[in-house]
């Protein structure tokens, strides 16, 4: 498929699907920022029992992040969280994606997730990196303050206001975001309320719906 065959980045939508057939559509060069939190591959299931789509296998994510990498815009900038025990499948994927890592994000929380071996109080992102990129005008600090959500929207429900510092720095006023995990639409909410467009993808018919109510009553909220 040529890029004249493709779709302009819609914008302020949430797509439902798999995002890598969406992304197939969708025109290169585009995306000012990709802010998104993919499934771990750790069959991960809450204290509930509720699970993350595709979070059993990986052969996704090298397509997917190619699909990315040819969506954003040249010089711009991709934060992906990832899991800690499969950070060689991830890096592998960027790197042939051609995506370059340029940092590493800490988010410190005031609780144990988990505790096994360790206490898992933190959860972690890469900054990459696609062509030559500047510095922002105000770099944010590579370990920051965590909220807890409560996992009420979705499992792994990441908290708005930990997203902001990045989006600020990120992506420029009026550039649109795009998140192909978007879950609960957490990525979307911070995006809208920095003035950024956004577009969100997410395969479950559920979390689809609650990241259309949560932007449609923000939208009606401003």
């Amino acid at each position: 498929m040529t890029d004249l065959q493709r779709t302009p980045l819609p914008r302020n939508q949430v797509l439902r699907g798999d995002c890598l057939n969406v992304m197939r559509g969708l025109r290169s060069n585009e995306a000012n920022l990709i802010l998104t939190d993919p499934p771990y591959i750790t069959r991960y299931h809450d204290r509930n029992g509720r699970s993350v789509t595709n979070d059993d296998k990986a052969d996704w994510i090298v397509p997917a992040f190619g699909e990315m990498f040819r969506i954003l815009k040249p010089a711009s900038f991709c934060v992906s969280f990832y899991g800690w025990n499969k950070v060689d499948i991830f890096m592998e994927a960027w790197r042939k994606a051609g995506f370059r890592p340029v940092g590493h994000i800490v988010f410190r929380k005031r609780y144990a997730s988990k505790i096994g071996f360790l206490k898992a109080e933190h959860e972690a992102a890469y900054l990459l990196a696609k062509g030559d990129v500047a510095c922002p005008v105000e770099p944010v600090p590579d370990v920051l303050d965590w909220r807890y959500t409560g996992n009420r929207l979705h499992p792994t429900q990441k908290p708005v206001d930990s997203l902001k510092p990045l989006v600020q720095a990120f992506s420029p006023q009026g550039g649109i975001v795009l998140d192909p995990f978007c879950g609960s639409g957490s990525t979307l909410v911070a995006a809208a309320e920095l003035g950024r467009d956004y577009l969100g993808i997410e395969i479950e018919e559920s979390h689809h719906k609650t990241a259309t109510h949560r932007m449609a009553t923000l939208a009606r909220a401003t």
